[in-house]
């Protein structure tokens, strides 16, 4: 990480510790997969693809230089009392600019570290109040997003340097750390993920993974600069942990690289992995007043119009019913929906690759991988699995055959389907909002 420049050693290759999962099919406890309280105005988004970090926030100008390079994610370093660099870019205006620019932000917090962290960070955490300082720092980290225009459904990054795993009371520090991290972000509305080193903290979450104390984080991005861009065979950690969009790696440290006549100081990155959301500006086209309404689809009650030609703050994309050409829906910032027929979107056929599908993740709270089907039910065919603690990326739900305690079927990402009574959100009975019914 930039702000640890000249802190720690380079990364170096660690002993493959591969943890055996669990086989018993029932619901985990609780404490593992904590849900998230998606607000209405939220959306997940998931960056596939090299992304690259710097100390300072590049300036518009350096990123739009930059747009000739492979580069399409960015890291920001939006908070916390550890942060090394002056961040003078970093405003909300910058963040609109980012987006607009085709950036896809990584927003990462670098506040207390370990006691026994391996560097000169001075601000620091032990295990009796590590916990306190975790749901404190996320509170703060909550507030920086929000006034940069980070929406709900953002994944939020706690960067945990290389530390010394010999000392028992800091490893425990740690994951008391980030599962109190988790479970503030989870209660906020947004995901959380950290930052780790593979030969520490990477292998101190995986241990407790299924642990009934400790809250698994939703994301690892995983330091080793071995300059291997793989998200698979990480030497601490099996592939079934953090399985499903739900990893990066930084695979390469402080170098030089130039870009449309631009160079900056940057490690590298390779991410599947969720980021910030931001909503995007798309002009209304229709000639009378666009409503807005509670659902996708004309038959939902409209909350209020907007005026021809005016601009709405558009989050992310659904499917509803049809109007014109196109069943898309657009949901805003505010958490209602208009039709993306009357928005001046790239296309008004179909979804737009400038923006996300609307997402609400969970994770799988199953301690046995879950089935992924063709349908909402036990009876259509099997298309794979969710591992324990896979991020369920639910865009609708639908009634289907009962499993445990639920009728409910979420259908993800890819277009199949999971029973929603194994996916940590709202409720394994019924319904959960604000994930829209699907069509």
């Amino acid at each position: 990480m930039k702000n640890r420049r000249g802190t720690t050693a380079a990364l170096v290759a660690a002993v493959i510790g591969v943890l055996a999962v669990a086989t018993t099919w029932a619901p985990a406890a609780a404490a593992p997969a904590t849900p998230v309280d998606h607000p209405s105005g939220s959306s997940a988004t998931v960056a596939r693809g090299p992304a690259f970090d710097t100390c300072t926030a590049p300036s518009i100008g350096q990123l739009s230089a930059w747009r000739a390079s492979p580069y399409r994610h960015v890291n920001i370093y939006f908070g916390g009392n550890n942060r090394g660099c002056a961040q003078p870019n970093l405003t909300a205006a910058w963040v609109r600019e980012a987006s607009a620019l085709g950036y896809q932000l990584i927003p990462t917090y670098f506040g207390r570290q370990p006691s026994c962290m391996l560097g000169n960070k001075p601000h620091r955490y032990t295990a009796a109040n590590a916990a306190t300082y975790g749901a404190r720092e996320a509170r703060d980290a909550l507030a920086k997003a929000r006034s940069l225009g980070l929406r709900p459904g953002s994944a939020l990054y706690a960067d945990v340097e290389h530390y010394d795993r010999s000392n028992s009371s800091c490893v425990t520090a740690v994951r008391r750390y980030v599962s109190a991290w988790t479970t503030t972000l989870h209660a906020g509305g947004y995901l959380a993920g950290v930052y780790v080193h593979q030969d520490s903290g990477l292998r101190d979450l995986s241990a407790s993974y299924d642990s009934s104390t400790f809250a698994r984080p939703d994301a690892v991005w995983m330091a080793r600069w071995d300059g291997v861009a793989s998200l698979r065979d990480w030497p601490q950690v099996p592939n079934a942990r953090w399985s499903y969009h739900q990893r990066a790696k930084q695979y390469r440290g402080d170098h030089d690289e130039t870009w449309g006549g631009v160079t900056l100081n940057i490690d590298n990155d390779l991410f599947n992995a969720p980021v910030a959301t931001v909503s995007q500006p798309y002009r209304v086209t229709s000639s009378t007043a666009l409503n807005a309404r509670t659902g996708p689809g004309p038959n939902y009650p409209v909350v209020r119009s907007h005026a021809p030609g005016s601009t709405l703050p558009v989050l992310c994309q659904g499917h509803g019913t049809k109007v014109g050409t196109t069943a898309v829906w657009d949901r805003l910032s505010n958490g209602t929906w208009v039709s993306d027929f009357h928005l001046a979107t790239p296309s008004n056929t179909t979804f737009s690759a400038s923006l996300p599908r609307c997402t609400y993740p969970g994770q799988v709270t199953s301690t046995s991988p879950v089935k992924i089907r063709s349908g909402p039910g036990a009876s259509y065919a099997e298309r794979g699995v969710l591992r324990p603690g896979a991020l369920a990326y639910v865009i609708c739900q639908k009634t289907g055959s009962r499993v445990g305690t639920s009728r409910v079927w979420n259908r993800i990402g890819s277009g199949e389907w999971v029973s929603d009574y194994y996916v940590a959100n709202r409720s394994n009975t019924s319904w959960s909002a604000p994930v829209p019914r699907c069509p």
